[in-house]
């Protein structure tokens, strides 16, 4: 009874002290979720985006003008090039090939081509002509330009389809932070298909494309390597329709273990148009010093950019 007592006692108190504003006090929260409607989609929906958009697309050819930046906390600086002019050729299964032009002059900045195998980079202004094979990381701090690797290219501007007999796949509902009206930011919630490579103990994180779920098309692809780091972050925005194909018209590429950053912007693009093997074809320009990635090389030159 006396327990009771005090335990009315003590709501009276409390319940006087809220009411006269000396205990609590009320603040008002920032809304920081998406304000606008979104999509839903189910995972078998989302799959058969993913692969509708890799069967439809069997060739690229695109204008585009280039942003790049190379170097980072490795490098100790960063460099940028900005409007470049480039042309960027892709046929499925894996060839690509990209060449880059000098603003003004329209000098050939870098010209590199990969048949999903071997890639080839050629950079005049060095005279260097770098050979190697895809599945070979050789990061190169002083010459950041050598890092450019076309099967990395190739692997975020085309996504490829899931192949369910050694993928496995998980939807995930995230967030991300997008900015708004006046720069203000929050929180969106989007869809991300989850790739694994392999079977049970031993797969591995392959992929996470991330769906925007305002207009439930692809906005990010992350690329994992077999340690599960980030080796590609792409950002795929302004979706234009293209021979009936909807592609975005900006993507971003990062490389972080490269620290290089470049940026896609579409000039023209022609879809599913014939291209022949020679557009693939790359020859060593005579008196170049030829670079193989995959031999132990001796580099006289092989200091600052």
């Amino acid at each position: 009874m006396r327990v009771n007592s005090r335990c009315s006692a003590l709501l009276l108190v409390l319940g006087t002290l809220s009411l006269s504003g000396c205990l609590f006090r009320t603040r008002r929260v920032e809304q920081n979720v998406s304000p606008v409607a979104l999509k839903t989609a189910t995972k078998t929906e989302l799959l058969a985006y993913i692969n509708k958009q890799a069967e439809q697309i069997r060739t690229m050819q695109a204008t585009v003008d280039i942003d790049t930046e190379v170097g980072g906390a490795k490098k100790g600086r960063i460099t940028e090039f900005k409007e470049i002019r480039g042309y960027v050729l892709a046929r499925k299964p894996a060839m690509l090939r990209m060449i880059g032009l000098m603003p003004i002059v329209r000098n050939r900045a870098f010209d590199m081509v990969s048949d999903g195998h071997e890639f080839k980079v050629w950079i005049p202004s060095k005279n260097r002509f770098i050979v190697g094979r895809n599945d070979l990381v050789t990061p190169n701090p002083q010459q950041p330009l050598e890092n450019l690797r076309p099967q990395a290219i190739y692997d975020a501007l085309l996504l490829r389809q899931i192949d369910p007999a050694n993928e496995t796949v998980a939807v995930e509902n995230g967030t991300e932070i997008v900015t708004g009206d006046k720069g203000r930011t929050f929180e969106q919630p989007v869809y991300e298909i989850v790739v694994i490579r392999g079977k049970g103990t031993d797969g591995a994180l392959s992929r996470k494309i991330v769906f925007n779920r305002e207009n439930l098309l692809p906005d990010r692809q992350l690329i994992y390597d077999e340690a599960g780091t980030v080796v590609t972050d792409a950002r795929y925005t302004n979706y234009k329709d293209y021979s009936a194909v909807l592609f975005p018209s900006r993507i971003e590429i990062k490389r972080p273990e490269e620290e290089y950053d470049i940026t896609l912007n579409m000039v023209k693009l022609d879809m599913n148009q014939p291209l022949a093997n020679d557009k693939f074809v790359l020859d060593e320009p005579p008196g170049v010093q030829v670079i193989h990635l995959d031999r132990p090389q001796t580099m006289p030159n092989g200091g600052g950019q």
